[in-house]
């Protein structure tokens, strides 16, 4: 499924700071880089394509969903069906274990949290990423006790362990090294070809651009 944007814009009320994005489509397999410097709106793109804020018009359209035209409720509903969210500061539950983080978007969103096999599938995922993620020795760890790194590799996870079709991810390799920010990005991107996912990774990290087959700047979207 593609994401469509168009004609959006927002402004924070009360502050000069705003966002218009003409048009932007990204195909699903085709991962998309978005490149810009802090504070120049990448974040608060991204929360515009995931239906976190609501534009003040335009349309956000995922795949045959049009977010915009959804209620609050419906929005969150749709984004824990379908979107894979990796935040900036990982947004994880400091009190929950690492493995109660992986599948918190599973028991909270599909639908059939009281299916065992569906359980099953999904526990079955989260261990074979916590694996791949260098983070299975964590598993029953509470994450207020990693490092900031395995903190980013459990947002990660959670993040893909229920399959979404829509993966958006906020500076993802900030707080890793260069042999995990490349394993990290092969899991990512082998994710979006291999299961035809929408993939939108902003970043101000130049050094990512040769991974993607599409990037552009976030003020070259802007008008």
């Amino acid at each position: 499924m593609d994401l469509a944007v168009s004609d959006l814009s927002f402004q924070y009320p009360g502050s000069a700071f705003g966002l218009a994005v003409k048009s932007l489509t990204v195909k699903a397999g085709e991962p998309l880089a978005i490149l810009g410097p802090s504070g120049g709106g990448k974040t608060t793109l991204l929360r515009l394509m995931t239906g976190l804020l609501a534009p003040d018009k335009g349309t956000v359209t995922c795949g045959e969903t049009h977010l915009t035209t959804l209620s609050p409720d419906a929005r969150r509903q749709f984004r824990l069906q379908n979107i894979g969210l990796i935040f900036q500061d990982f947004a994880l539950l400091d009190y929950l274990m690492v493995k109660e983080n992986i599948l918190l978007p599973s028991q909270f969103g599909c639908g059939q949290k009281d299916e065992a096999p569906h359980q099953s599938s999904v526990l079955t995922r989260a261990r074979e990423l916590a694996e791949r993620l260098e983070i299975q020795p964590h598993w029953s760890r509470r994450t207020r006790l990693l490092s900031q790194g395995e903190r980013q590799r459990v947002a990660i996870a959670r993040a893909l362990a229920h399959q979404p079709s829509f993966v958006f991810a906020d500076e993802p390799t900030a707080s890793l090294d260069a042999a995990r920010r490349s394993l990290v990005m092969d899991l990512l991107m082998n994710y979006a070809r291999e299961k035809q996912a929408c993939l939108v990774v902003v970043t101000h990290d130049t050094e990512l651009m040769p991974l993607f087959p599409k990037h552009l700047r976030v003020e070259d979207l802007t008008v």
